[in-house]
């Protein structure tokens, strides 16, 4: 493990509701080394997912800042952020969002056709053999299951080739046996690719596997 790949320094966020102003997160300050895997757990409404949205850049906070892979996200416009989320980052959601009218192999190669690579077809075939759908390639999500959609979504974020995965309820909506299944493929991956994974979860078997666990409550992290 070396250097930081995720900081952020006093991160707040607030919306404005009908009620008045609303804190979602408060002065968040937390740093992720390269290669760690952290959980980020709490209560539901305590601001997980607004946190992981931000150290991601796909949201800015109201207050404070995040640096990821050495770029400033919080002081990026959007265009700017996309860029590095590009270079850097990959995702896998609790809803899978594939695209329906792709198949498994065109949702996988995505990502890297995205990134102008010659062999995205290749690599994609390649992740597709590894998490156990070499046979699945030219289904469509409509026509896979849960579990196997999921897999197609870890394939997917890997072919970006990411230095660090964010992962909001892997497991989500999945049985448990299913869920088992994706935990170890996740980390499985994860340790092939080097990749540093944030994810966050109310599954605690998840929880178990990561190196640290950051628990928030009520939109603060607590110590």
């Amino acid at each position: 493990m070396s250097g930081c790949v995720v900081l952020a320094e006093k991160v707040s966020k607030v919306v404005a509701t009908a009620e008045g102003e609303l804190a979602i997160l408060e002065g968040v300050s937390l740093e992720i080394k390269a290669g760690e895997t952290v959980a980020v757990v709490g209560a539901s409404g305590s601001g997980k997912t607004t946190l992981l949205g931000i150290l991601a850049g796909l949201d800015l906070p109201s207050s404070g800042r995040v640096v990821l892979e050495g770029s400033e996200i919080t002081a990026l416009d959007e265009e700017q952020r996309a860029l590095v989320r590009g270079r850097h980052v990959g995702f896998v959601f609790q809803s899978f969002q594939l695209l329906d009218s792709l198949t498994a192999l065109e949702n996988v190669m995505l990502p890297a056709e995205l990134r102008g690579d010659r062999d995205a077809a290749t690599a994609a075939r390649e992740l597709l053999e590894k998490v156990g759908l070499g046979q699945r390639t030219h289904h469509y999500p409509r026509q896979l299951s849960g579990g196997e959609q999921q897999r197609v979504a870890i394939a997917r974020a890997f072919a970006s080739k990411p230095s660090v995965l964010f992962a909001d309820e892997p497991t989500g909506n999945l049985d448990t046996i299913t869920g088992e299944r994706v935990i170890e493929l996740l980390f499985e991956l994860n340790r092939e690719f080097a990749t540093t994974l944030i994810l966050v979860t109310h599954d605690e078997r998840l929880a178990g596997r990561c190196d640290r666990r950051l628990e928030i409550a009520a939109g603060r992290l607590l110590a």
